[in-house]
């Protein structure tokens, strides 16, 4: 079988290339005044100047001049300067290759070195084992190697032998890494995990590929489904700590592997792969389906609560009627009491002979009837459905393991008494019962009956499970997301160290004190002075009516001339197919060579399989549909691109090298410095296959759908997208992408509309140290925080809310520095943080002090909004980019009607990915021609000042073709051309 090497020849060359820069010819061959002696005292200039190039070549890279070598010019003008020599006596050196040879003797004797040797290749091989322990990556295991022998002053073997060194050593790391997670299992069980690959005619499947067959929409038989899953995982008895066995990207590596295998294809792996593969499947499937079915619990719960709010919201539809006629009996009643008490008449006269006393009589059985069921109790009308829950929530209460973070936690003794009450079959409550960990309201409906409302009871204590589990107050054993909230966090013994070392890089400093000091007399002096400002006219589009300050709406600032503009240099832009603008962008910035596999990290062979993958993920149209519309690449091709080339950090990865050339492009300066950023959320409707596990938000319809959220600079660069649920806010999220990307992006202030804003995202924006600027709705309903008494702000008192907690911020403050630096570092995602924090109705100490951090810094951002008409026009260009990109996806986004129809979220955020990157390569393709159609118009003489361009945007694409035949067959451009631009429309020209 071939083998594959460890690097390319190419990226061997640039390995142990000689450094022709001026950085590297200076630090690496520079000579000694004794290097300098040793080569006079050579015979002839050629002779010396050999000398000399064979010292520094040993020196570095650390190998032998060649027979026939020639160094670069670079190299050979930089050593030939030092003595003083001319670089062409160099063509005469060596013509005996004896003196070759024993200048190399004599240099390696004079610097310590000595050809690599059987221990040397064995300490080369030591090193490759032990890198590749972490990583299949060659470029890391050579660099291993070649350090290796350096250290061991051995001259670098030939690039083949070292080649071979390293894939043995990567080879001896994956097989030490098999073997560690096998070591100790019986031979039943290695039998079991063989067994799991053959067809069981009972599922119609193997058990490998069936475990990893899980329905993401939530349902009671999806519920008893993950949980049957999750038992035959348990039953196979696997310790969950031999991952602590091997290094853990390596065991992050395997899981990778393991889960883009079909069950065909592991079956041809060797017996320790095999197994390996298996058991690392196993153990991350245990904590997989441990994280899927309590999510989906929680799922369940919050679904039927809701239904329960519908349902009352249609008890009050279907009583509109008799509501009506209760309300004008009522109003009459009140008419003909107001009369009795103007004419000084008696009451009950008047009132029967108005309304009539046996008319009151008639409808008080009615009246008593709406007052008992108008607002029933959510819980009441959840319980209800009683008979669904129980399909579930006894199988699910039996098969978890709660942890808490209270001592003597009442929510886990209730646990255990539904456990037990159900393990017994009684339908009723007992005398005593755990009742501490309800509200006041729910016991009351519990206990309102003669008997305890069972029903109630348990609904009751799931939904506060449910409530405790989202906040992180009640732990999962063996979950990752359910995990406590602290060990999200980095741990507190790392953050310690950081701490002392005045390492932490963030925005505030270490001590509370100092913080707080410096808000107290920023915050004071602010609103002082917003307030000498509005009471002195001085504020622009900003006024105080009746004690409210007013905001002006925005003028827009786009000069007439820039429509015209707009159409013109738009109508130049070469037509153009969507397949030939992918391969164009890729010429330029080569991204599909971040698509590499997963197990070699070789570049993908085919590019236009990759291409077509990202094309079917951003067009909506999947692998199939794809290479039936495709002229030039199979399914085949598509879908093994897909499983082995594209992940989500291959897609990071590209998407970083579009928007890196998107950044350091001239003509995207006109847009903005690349430090301000916007993100928003776009809405999709969920197919017929997706819907059962989407969630509706009334804001968007009845219909159910996802949203892709996406992070977009001030200059039209994507460098994020998520896809999250229609129902979730979007602010837990705002800085999961401005903290988690590849690209050059230094981000320093960033825009979101109201959904994006809350205080707690107020908070952490301060603790890392960048700005936050949301555009606010109902602006001066919002109140002003301050730390020193409200009444010092008399003119202001309106707007004046609760003071600041600093006691609180304080007491909390090390852990708020924890967790700021638990984000800036990669540990925990941002949104993580934000969602646990928020979904307790009893916010801990943590989430009530970041809050309070959050209102300084919204009081802040809220008087320099009514204080500075440049921030708010900045804002507002910063969303409208993001919201005019929405377009431009939509249309790229067109199969199956836009609509999201994958169910599992893995699958929604490839198309998210791909979408994002098919349109970033879009921008930038525009962006190019932009630039050179303004070129064009300006040599013809035009005056086209950049205050007038920078208002035409890069997000047409009329011009591009973006349906029909996908063809990758047609000539590509030789690098350095480009399509000539169209002529001018010449009615065009005489409109404008």
């Amino acid at each position: 079988m071939r083998y594959r090497p460890l690097l390319k020849t190419s990226q061997w060359s640039d390995l142990v290339a000689i450094p022709s820069d001026e950085e590297g010819l200076i630090r690496h061959f520079t000579l000694s005044g004794e290097d300098i002696d040793r080569v006079l005292a050579r015979r002839g200039e050629n002779n010396q100047l050999g000398f000399a190039v064979q010292l520094c070549l040993m020196r570095y890279p650390g190998r032998a001049l060649g027979p026939t070598e020639t160094p670069p010019s670079a190299m050979l003008g930089f050593v030939a300067q030092q003595l003083e020599l001319d670089p062409g006596v160099f063509d005469d050196y060596a013509r005996r290759d004896e003196t070759r040879r024993d200048h190399a003797k004599e240099i390696q004797q004079y610097l310590g070195l000595h050809s690599a040797e059987r221990d040397d290749r064995r300490a080369a091989l030591f090193a490759a084992a032990t890198t590749a322990d972490a990583t299949d990556d060659g470029m890391l295991i050579a660099e291993a190697m070649i350090q290796a022998l350096r250290d061991r002053s051995a001259l670098l073997s030939s690039t083949d032998t070292i080649d071979r060194i390293g894939r043995a050593g990567r080879s001896i790391a994956r097989r030490r890494a098999n073997a560690a997670l096998l070591d100790g299992l019986a031979t039943e069980q290695l039998a079991a995990f063989d067994n799991l690959l053959v067809l069981d005619s009972v599922i119609g499947q193997t058990r490998f590929g069936w475990l990893r067959e899980t329905a993401e929409a939530p349902g009671s038989a999806n519920l008893l489904a993950l949980i049957e899953r999750l038992n035959f995982v348990r039953s196979l008895k696997i310790d969950a700590s031999r991952r602590g066995r091997i290094h853990p990207d390596r065991w992050r590596q395997l899981v990778r592997e393991g889960d883009v295998t079909p069950s065909w294809l592991a079956a041809d792996f060797n017996a320790g792969r095999r197994r390996a593969t298996i058991i690392a499947q196993l153990i991350a499937l245990s904590e997989t389906l441990t994280d899927a079915a309590v999510t989906m619990f929680n799922k369940l719960i919050g679904r039927l609560f809701a239904r329960a709010l519908s349902m009352r919201a249609r008890r009050h539809a279907g009583s509109a009627r008799e509501t009506a006629q209760a309300l004008r009996l009522f109003r009459d009643t009140l008419r003909a009491l107001s009369l009795a008490n103007e004419t000084d008449t008696d009451m009950f006269d008047t009132l029967n002979a108005t309304v009539g006393w046996h008319k009151l009589m008639r409808a008080k059985p009615t009246v008593e009837a709406m007052v008992v069921e108008a607002e029933p109790e959510p819980l009441q009308l959840a319980a209800e459905r009683h008979a669904t829950v129980r399909k579930y929530a006894p199988q699910f209460l039996d098969t978890f393991v709660f942890t808490s973070s209270r001592r003597y936690d009442s929510l886990l003794a209730a646990i255990d008494f539904l456990r037990e009450l159900n393990r017994s079959g009684k339908r009723t409550l007992p005398g005593k019962f755990p009742l501490a960990h309800l509200s006041e309201k729910d016991r009351k409906l519990i206990l309102t009956s003669e008997k305890p409302d069972r029903r109630i009871y348990e609904i009751a204590t799931l939904s506060v499970l449910r409530e405790r589990l989202r906040s992180g107050d009640i732990a999962v054993e063996g979950s990752s997301e359910f995990r406590p909230f602290d060990e999200h966090l980095m741990s507190k013994p790392a953050f310690a160290e950081k701490r002392d070392s005045e390492n932490l890089n963030l925005g505030v400093p270490a001590s509370a004190d100092a913080w707080l000091r410096e808000m107290q007399q920023l915050v004071d002096f602010k609103l002082k002075q917003l307030a000498y400002r509005v009471r002195n006219g001085k504020l622009e589009d900003v006024k105080l009516v009746e004690g409210e300050l007013i905001v002006s709406p925005l003028r827009s600032d786009v000069p007439a001339a820039a429509d015209n503009l707009k159409w013109e240099i738009n109508h130049l832009l070469p037509r153009i197919r969507i397949t030939d603008l992918l391969a164009e962008v890729n010429s330029w910035t080569d991204f599909s060579s971040c698509f590499t596999h997963l197990r070699t990290r070789e570049q993908v062979r085919s590019t236009p399989a990759i291409l077509s993958a990202i094309l079917a993920d951003a067009t909506n149209l999947g692998a199939k549909r794809m290479a039936e519309a495709s002229a030039d690449v199979s399914e085949r091709q598509i879908v093994w691109s897909r499983l082995f080339h594209i992940r989500s950090e291959t897609y990071r990865a590209a998407q970083a090298a579009i928007t890196d050339a998107q950044t350091l492009h001239s003509h995207a300066r006109l847009w903005g410095t690349g430090t301000t950023s916007s993100s928003d959320g776009q809405f999709f409707r969920a197919s017929d296959r997706a819907s059962s596990r989407s969630d509706s938000n009334r804001h968007y319809g009845s219909e159910p759908g996802g949203k892709f959220y996406s992070h977009l600079s001030d200059q039209y660069g994507y460098y994020s997208i998520l896809p999250i649920s229609a129902g979730e806010s979007e602010a837990p999220y705002v800085l999961d992408g401005l903290l988690d990307h590849e690209t050059i992006l230094e981000i320093d202030e960033h825009f979101v509309d109201t959904g994006g804003a809350s205080d707690h995202v107020f908070g952490l924006f301060a603790l890392i140290g960048k700005r936050f600027a949301p555009r606010l709705r109902n602006l001066k309903s919002r109140s002003f925080h301050t730390i020193d008494k409200p009444d010092n702000y008399p003119l202001l008192k309106k707007h004046i809310g609760q003071q600041i907690n600093t006691a609180l911020i304080r007491e909390c403050w090390d852990e708020l520095l924890r967790m700021g630096v638990s984000m800036s570092e990669r540990v925990v995602a941002p949104s993580t943080i934000l969602k646990k924090l928020a979904a307790s109705k009893r916010p801990s100490q943590l989430a009530r002090a970041l809050r309070e951090i959050g209102r300084i810094e919204r009081t802040l951002f809220m008087i320099e909004w009514y204080s500075n008409p440049a921030l708010r026009r900045r804002c507002q260009a910063g969303l409208n980019k993001g919201e005019a990109a929405h377009k431009l996806k939509r249309a790229v986004y067109f199969h199956e009607r836009g609509e999201i129809r994958d169910r599992s979220l893995d699958s929604q955020s490839f198309r998210a990915s791909g979408l994002n990157l098919v349109v970033s390569a879009i921008i930038h393709w525009n962006t190019v021609y932009l630039a050179k159609a303004a070129d064009h118009l300006k040599i013809q003489g035009r005056d086209i000042p950049d205050g007038l361009l920078r208002h035409v945007s890069p997000l047409t694409w009329e011009h591009i073709n973006l349906t029909g035949i996908y063809s990758w067959a047609s000539d590509a451009l030789r690098p350095g051309d480009f399509r000539p631009l169209r002529q001018a429309d010449m009615s065009f020209q005489r409109v404008a």
